[in-house]
Formats: C-alpha cells, structure tokens, sequence
C-alpha cells in the first residue's frame, strides 16, 4: 500500500465541511478505526471476541494527548476516520476534546478505493484499524495491524521523530 495514490474523495469532517486528503500537500497522518462506543454503550463479548476491535476511544485519545509533539515532529495534520457518520463524530471530538477533526468515511468510498481491511458487523461494515501517513497524496508508511491501539500515536510519534518523515 506504500507508495499508493489516495483516491480523489472527498469526506464529511466533524466541522461541517468535507476534505479531500488527496489534495493535502504537508504530511498527513490519518488514523483509522472501526467505531468509538456512545457514552452509555456497554463493550458487548462479540466485540471483544473481533481481534483488533477494542481500543478506538484509547487510540483517539492517543492522538490527542500527542497531537501538538505530532505537529512539532512533522505532522501537518492529523485526522481520525471511520465509517460513523460525521454527526456521531462531531459528539465524539467533543466528549473527548480532540483538537483534529474526524473524517465520515460512512460509504466506505475512501476504504474500497485503497482496499482497505474490513470486517462485518451488525449488518455493516467497518474497517479494521490502521494508520497512515500522507505526503502530497501519497501513502508513504503504513502501520498495520495496529496493535496495541493505545500506543499508536506513540509509534506514529517515534516514527517522525526518526526524521522517517517519507522525504
């Protein structure tokens, strides 16, 4: 997937605008995750038997507490992305006071474009955890499988810091 052009598509972000990461010249990290639960949804035993399901609140939360060495490293921007509608998101970046905003990929058009992995559940599909980093609309690293989500950010951090920047 390195290497690969990212599709002219255009995302909802939680700002009420839409986004084409394509378009983006600085380098972009973008961090993928299936969902993040509402404040009162209980973690269900199916979701915790899907590997590499849990964790999306702990990843996001990564990202923030980082977000301003991330910018500091290199990173022009960061941005979440999943498949929940840019409405559920933007309650989302409240509640846990991110300051990047969240991209609606709720189509999967940016996904199917990229064959990105997915996986199915309730009767839809959402998309497996991973992480990118963009340069003028090109994959230039990717981290995949994440795994322990919670250290992500701390990996994309390292990463940047090793001048690994995808120049």
């Amino acid at each position: 997937m390195a290497r690969l052009p990212l599709p002219p598509v255009s995302l909802p972000t939680t700002s009420s605008t839409s986004i084409t990461l394509s378009a983006l010249p600085p380098l972009t990290i973008i961090f993928i995750y299936p969902r993040t639960g509402a404040p009162n949804e209980s973690i269900t035993a199916e979701w915790d038997a899907i590997p590499g399901a849990r964790g999306c609140t702990p990843q996001a939360c990564g990202f923030r507490d980082v977000h301003s060495d991330l910018i500091a490293a290199g990173a022009g921007r960061v941005f979440g992305l999943s498949v929940q509608t840019s409405e559920y998101q933007a309650e989302v970046k409240r509640r846990l006071g991110l300051p990047f905003e969240l991209l609606s990929d709720e189509r999967l058009e940016f996904a199917d474009a990229l064959g990105l992995p997915t996986f199915d559940w309730e009767g839809g599909r959402l998309i497996k955890r991973v992480t990118l980093a963009v340069r003028e609309g090109r994959i230039v690293k990717v981290w995949y499988p994440v795994f322990p989500p919670d250290r992500s950010a701390a990996e994309v951090l390292e990463w940047l810091k090793a001048g690994a920047d995808g120049k």
